[in-house]
């Protein structure tokens, strides 16, 4: 039973994750679909905000497996343990590690990133935290509440999270909660939270003389339409014995992450886009100067100043991501973020020229290499026409296999090639910078 509603939950959590993705798409069999490693390079971009390296479409078992071990790498990278977690056995879609794994990355990606304001609040009580507290816990009936509070704190996210959970409750007397079991079955908490949220919206007192599932069931229902915050639950799965407590912090988890949304205000988002707009000016300045600056420098000494800038770069808008990559629709966006978007295109959009600029001035034979490259990158990233006919299908198929053989025909060549370039002009000073030789060499 416990695994049944683990796999609905997390899988239900997934679709509103996978919501967010452009474009979206829907999981309906968690064990089936995570065994080709997309779903998790895809989650785990959404929740990162970063790109991941991939296989390109396809459902081998190489690939499957080179997609799946991506995403532990990247898991790993972050300081997770992935304690008795095989590829092996998210290929075969075990129950227990496959449940186990997405655990893993709800409680790292959801909870403790909600928790860690919690913890912040508490712990280090500057401007910059207090910007992030709760507009609940500000309001605390007492100061010695609060000081209890901040003596208690443990920076554990599940007490983080039962502890924002009790603060909501206790603004509505007798409802109380010790645990993410038992202490939900009776679906007050739920009500009590988005009573807190929301008020007006529930009337605890009626509640009161209603039956579990009637609460459960129109709590899920209010947060639903209301808060718009995905049903991962249904009641028959808390008004049980023994309710899923991984299930319910999820669940839970998420009426903290609405309660984060609200306090973000219109002249919060103005505030960061505006910081936004000059670090892309700042940029858009700094790549022109670069490009002046380097015009008569050596392909290597132009390679090495795009890697540098290109590192800055990366660091630096990880402070934007949260406007830079809104899932907003254009009609949805403010015109300063409809301005923001535009310059970010228009100097992505110069980076990547910038970029294929450079590979067009390889030193011989490297440039016909990386143009060879390109031609078989681009044909496998094509996608076959959706065609009626089988036929004219067919003879497109047949097409492009021609044209793929053609172009594998010189595979030997350029590899040998490629492997016996010798990196050193008239000089004996390098032409091309290790880490672009080895890129061709993996692409290879």
């Amino acid at each position: 039973q416990r695994e049944f509603t683990q796999k609905k939950t997390f899988t239900s959590w997934i679709n509103s994750i996978l919501a967010k993705r452009i474009p979206p798409y829907v999981i309906s069999d968690l064990y089936a679909d995570i065994q080709q490693g997309h779903l998790l390079l895809d989650l785990l971009e959404v929740l990162s905000g970063q790109q991941l390296v991939r296989q390109k479409k396809g459902s081998n078992t190489f690939k499957c497996r080179s997609n799946i071990e991506n995403a532990l790498t990247f898991l790993k990278s972050r300081s997770l343990k992935l304690i008795n977690i095989h590829v092996a056995d998210i290929i075969e879609g075990k129950p227990s590690i496959v449940l186990g794994l997405i655990w893993t990355i709800i409680f790292h990606f959801h909870i403790e990133e909600l928790a860690r304001t919690l913890a912040c609040t508490y712990n280090q009580p500057s401007l910059d935290c207090s910007s992030a507290v709760d507009s609940s816990l500000k309001a605390s009936p007492s100061a010695n509440k609060s000081s209890k509070i901040k003596e208690r704190w443990k920076i554990s996210a599940t007490k983080a999270l039962l502890l924002w959970a009790k603060e909501q409750c206790s603004l509505h007397g007798s409802i109380n909660v010790t645990d993410f079991k038992s202490s939900w079955r009776s679906g007050l908490p739920f009500l009590a939270i988005i009573q807190a949220l929301r008020p007006g919206l529930v009337d605890l007192e009626q509640a009161k003389a209603r039956s579990n599932k009637e609460n459960l069931k129109e709590a899920f229902r209010i947060a639903e339409l209301e808060l718009n915050i995905p049903r991962l639950l249904e009641p028959e799965d808390v008004d049980t014995m023994n309710p899923d407590e991984k299930s319910i912090m999820t669940y839970v988890a998420q009426f903290l992450q609405y309660s984060r949304n609200l306090r973000e205000s219109e002249e919060d988002t103005q505030e960061k886009v505006r910081e936004a707009m000059s670090w892309l000016a700042a940029q858009e300045t700094k790549l022109a100067k670069l490009l002046v600056d380097t015009e008569n420098e050596t392909y290597y000494q132009k390679y090495k100043e795009m890697m540098s800038f290109m590192e800055s770069f990366n660091q630096g808008k990880k402070a934007f991501l949260p406007v830079l990559s809104s899932k907003r629709s254009e009609a949805e966006l403010s015109k300063g973020q409809q301005q923001m978007r535009e310059e970010w295109d228009k100097l992505i959009s110069q980076i990547n020229e910038w970029k294929a600029k450079l590979d067009q001035i390889l030193p011989s034979p490297l440039d016909s290499i990386e143009a060879w490259l390109q031609e078989v990158e681009h044909l496998q990233a094509e996608d076959l026409p959706d065609l009626q006919d089988p036929f004219k299908a067919m003879f497109v198929f047949r097409e492009k296999i021609v044209i793929f053989k053609d172009l594998m025909d010189h595979f030997d060549f350029h590899l040998d090639t490629l492997q016996s370039f010798n990196n050193e002009d008239e000089k004996n000073m390098p032409l091309v910078l290790p880490e672009k030789l080895d890129e061709m060499k993996r692409r290879l």
